[in-house]
C-alpha cells in the first residue's frame, strides 16, 4: 500500500521539525510548531500548549466544603425524558482539589418492574465516548426486570460535560485526510492535520481534557452508586466499558458486587493482539462466506478479499462522487471496518456495498463510515468523534513519539495485513496536546467474581483481550462465545445471555472456560 514511504525522507512544505536519519531535528519549511523526536520515549512527542480557558458546557463551579461530603449529599431528582427518567449530578473535576470546579454528569434510569427489587445495574456500552443513557433506551432487560437500569454519559462525553474540537466543516475535511500515507507528502499532511485537531480539542475544552480519565470515571461510577444507594455495585460493560468495570475493581474492591465485561479490551499493555487482527480476521470470515455464497465479489476467499482491497487501492488514487461528499480510500476502509460490528447479520448489506462502490456507488459504505464517525445527516459530529482520542490518549502512557507509531505500523502491517496496513500510523496520541495521565495494574485483589465475555470472531476487541482480563483479574471467569460481531450479551447467544442473567439475577457463578455458540 506505501511502498514509497521512507521514514527518514524529506518532508515538503510543511511548519515541521522532524528527527533526521542522523538523529538531529531538521527544520523544514522553515517554522517549528511541531517537533518530533528521533529518540522514542513516552509522550515525547505531545506539545505543550498555552494556557486555553474556553467556555465549556457543564464545566461549573465546585460544591464548597473542600472534601467529597457535599457530593455524596446530593439529591437524585429523576424527571421523565421520552420513556426513561433522567437527571443531572455534579461530579469534581479533579477529585484532588473538589471544591474547584465540577463537571455535570448526565444519568437516565428504567426502574424496575417486577419485585423485589434488586437496586441499581449500571450500564455502559464503551467507546470510549459512547452514551450510556442511549444504551437504557435500547438495553434489552428481560430477565433483569428486578433492577433499575441506569446508564450515564461519562464525563467529557454526551451530555456531561462533553469535548469539543473542530466544527463540522473542519471535521469533515480531517477525515478526508489520507490515514495511510503512500509518500511523505501524505504523511506530512496526516502529521499536520493531527496535530491541528489536538490543538483544536485543547482550544475548545481546555483543562477538562486533563480530567476525562478512566480512572476518574471509575470515581464517578462509584459515587453514581452511593447517590442510589447501593452497598455494591452491579455492572455491565461492553469493549472500553469493560476498562471501565475492570479499573472501578482495582479502586473499590470491597464495593465491587455482579459485574459482567463484555468484549474485553486489553488492560495488559501487551500489544501482541492488536485490534487490526480483529478486523483481519472478521474480513476473512466475511470473505469466505461471500465466496460461499457466490457472491458479486468473486468465487474464493481470496478474490473477495482482493476484490475490496482492490477497491480500498483505487479509491486512494481515485475517490469517489457521492452528491456534494467524496468517498476515499479512509472513509471506505472505516464504512467496511463499521460493517464488521454487526457480525453475519451484517454481511449481505456489506457486500452489497462493496460491489456498489466498485461499480462507482460509495453511498453505502460513506454511510458506514458516517455512522462509526458519528456523523449525522445534517452533517454534525456527535461527541463520540472527539471524545474517544480525548479519552484514550489521557489514558494511554505508551506512546513513544511519532517516529516509533511510524515503526509501530510497520509492525501492524505484518501482524495484520489488510487492516493494519489501511488503519495506517497512529498519531494521535503521539501529538494529543495533554500528558498522560496515571495508570493502574489492574487485578481487582478481593472483588467478587467477574464474568469476562469474549467472542471469538470479535472484530473490535480481539478474543484474545478477553482471555488475557480474566487471566489478570483475581476473581476472573472466562466465558467464551463462539461467533462473528463486537459484543455477546443481549439476543446474540440464548446461552450467554441465560449466563449473565443467572448471574446478575441470583449470583450464580459460571464455570472459568464455560463456552456458547
Amino acid at each position: 500500500m506505501r511502498p514509497g514511504l521512507r521514514l527518514c525522507g524529506p518532508l515538503l512544505a510543511v511548519a515541521l521539525l522532524l528527527g533526521g536519519c542522523d538523529g538531529q531535528a531538521q527544520p523544514i519549511a522553515g517554522a517549528d510548531q511541531i517537533r518530533i523526536s528521533p529518540v522514542p520515549g513516552v509522550a515525547i512527542d505531545r506539545p505543550r500548549l498555552p494556557d486555553a480557558s474556553p467556555m465549556v458546557a457543564g464545566l461549573v463551579a465546585g460544591l464548597p466544603g473542600g472534601d467529597l461530603v457535599p457530593y455524596l449529599h446530593q439529591e437524585l431528582t429523576w424527571a421523565r425524558c421520552g420513556d426513561l427518567e433522567c437527571a443531572d449530578v455534579l461530579a469534581p473535576l479533579d477529585y484532588a482539589n473538589p471544591s474547584a470546579r465540577a463537571v455535570t454528569l448526565a444519568v437516565a434510569r428504567r426502574p424496575a418492574t417486577r419485585s423485589p427489587r434488586l437496586g441499581t445495574l449500571f450500564v455502559n456500552p464503551g467507546g470510549p465516548g459512547a452514551s450510556g443513557r442511549s444504551l437504557v433506551q435500547s438495553f434489552d432487560t428481560k430477565g433483569l426486570e428486578q433492577y433499575d437500569i441506569v446508564g450515564w454519559d461519562p464525563r467529557g462525553t454526551g451530555a456531561s460535560t462533553p469535548v469539543r474540537c473542530f466544527g463540522a466543516a473542519q471535521t469533515d475535511a480531517f477525515t478526508q485526510v489520507d490515514s495511510s500515507p503512500d509518500t511523505d507528502a501524505e504523511r506530512t499532511a496526516l502529521i499536520q492535520a493531527t496535530y491541528e485537531f489536538g490543538e483544536s480539542c485543547w482550544e475548545h475544552s481546555g483543562v477538562l481534557l486533563e480530567h476525562i480519565s478512566t480512572i476518574e470515571t471509575a470515581r464517578d461510577l462509584d459515587l453514581l452508586r452511593q447517590l442510589v444507594g447501593d452497598d455494591e455495585l452491579h455492572y455491565l460493560g461492553y469493549s472500553y466499558g469493560t476498562q471501565i468495570g475492570a479499573t472501578y475493581a482495582e479502586l473499590f474492591p470491597q464495593h465491587t458486587g455482579r459485574l459482567v465485561l463484555d468484549a474485553a479490551v486489553d488492560i495488559t499493555d501487551n500489544d501482541a493482539v492488536i485490534q487490526a487482527q480483529g478486523f483481519d480476521l472478521a474480513l476473512d470470515h466475511f470473505a469466505t462466506w461471500c465466496a460461499g455464497q457466490d457472491c458479486a465479489l468473486g468465487k474464493t476467499k481470496q478474490q473477495v478479499l482482493s476484490a475490496t482491497t482492490g477497491l480500498f487501492d483505487k479509491l486512494d488514487a481515485s475517490p469517489l462522487r457521492v452528491r456534494t461528499r467524496t468517498l476515499t480510500q479512509s472513509l471506505a476502509v472505516s464504512g467496511v471496518a463499521a460493517m464488521m460490528y454487526g457480525g453475519k447479520d451484517a454481511w449481505p448489506t456489506l457486500a452489497t456495498m462493496i460491489a456498489a462502490a466498485i461499480s462507482g456507488n460509495g453511498q453505502g459504505l460513506l454511510a458506514a463510515a458516517d455512522s462509526l464517525n458519528s456523523r449525522d445527516g445534517q452533517g454534525n459530529y456527535g461527541s463520540l468523534f472527539y471524545s474517544f482520542p480525548a479519552i484514550s490518549c489521557l489514558d494511554s502512557d505508551q506512546d513513544k513519539g511519532v517516529l516509533d507509531a511510524d515503526r509501530t505500523w510497520q509492525t501492524d502491517e505484518k501482524k495484520a495485513p489488510v487492516f493494519g496496513t489501511y488503519f495506517g500510523p497512529q498519531y494521535s496520541c503521539a501529538l494529543w496536546p495533554v500528558r498522560p495521565a496515571p495508570q493502574l495494574h489492574i487485578r481487582g485483589m478481593g472483588a467478587k467474581p467477574i464474568v469476562v465475555i469474549g467472542g471469538t470472531g470479535d472484530n473490535a476487541t480481539p478474543y484474545q483481550q478477553a482471555v488475557d482480563m480474566a487471566r489478570q483479574l483475581d476473581s476472573g471467569v472466562l466465558v467464551t462465545r463462539e461467533g462473528d460481531g463486537h459484543g455477546s450479551y443481549g439476543g446474540k447467544s440464548a446461552c450467554i445471555d441465560q449466563i449473565v442473567v443467572k448471574y446478575l439475577v441470583g449470583g450464580v457463578v459460571p464455570a472459568d472456560g464455560a463456552r456458547c455458540t
